[in-house]
């Protein structure tokens, strides 16, 4: 099993994103979408799990379709919604995809296809937002997450859950529903 890994911020992340991103906006030249940096290393000052993660946003049903089918043809596996309507996962066979330069090696990412508008792009893009804004809650949120990774060394659903009280309280703030919240709880709750 992985052991979780958190470290303090650092500013490669921005760099790798946007590398990622250059890239992408080259393989979907055409299609009306937008790439955000998501997750904890887009905010500033926040310790993080070094894994770059990225949200590409599609504005139409087609667009979706299109971004799953250009993302496959350089060696990202789809795998579907699991279970998060309207947010499509992918995978990676290697540290090569995305396919690109033949021995280019990429960081560590996930990386979804979602719908604007859907709950899980909102979820990230106002978690994200308020930490950005907020640096006494970035303090918190990175002594909490490396607190719980020297907790919880090689379990990540017990990592999530002890980490969602949190996330669920910046998401209040920051304006979202509540059921949209329990929804968040029931979702990162460890599976028993």
């Amino acid at each position: 099993m992985q052991k979780i890994v958190v470290k303090d911020y650092d500013p490669k992340w921005a760099e790798d994103f946007q590398a990622f991103k250059t890239y992408y906006e080259r393989l979907l030249t055409g299609i009306d979408c937008d790439i955000q940096h998501v997750g904890s290393t887009s905010v500033e000052g926040l310790a993080a799990k070094p894994i770059i993660d990225m949200d590409i946003i599609a504005f139409s049903e087609m667009g979706k379709r299109e971004i799953i089918c250009r993302l496959e043809t350089v060696g990202y596996i789809h795998q579907g919604d699991l279970g998060i309507k309207g947010r499509e996962a992918f995978a990676r066979t290697s540290g090569k995809v995305p396919c690109s330069e033949p021995d280019r090696d990429w960081p560590d990412h996930h990386l979804y296809c979602c719908m604007k508008g859907i709950e899980s792009l909102e979820n990230h893009l106002k978690l994200r937002d308020y930490l950005r804004e907020n640096p006494e809650a970035v303090k918190e949120y990175s002594e909490l997450k490396k607190l719980l990774a020297g907790k919880y060394i090689d379990d990540i659903e017990s990592y999530v859950e002890d980490k969602t009280d949190f996330i669920v309280k910046i998401l209040s703030l920051s304006g979202m529903k509540t059921d949209i919240l329990t929804d968040i709880s029931d979702q990162n709750k460890k599976k028993r």
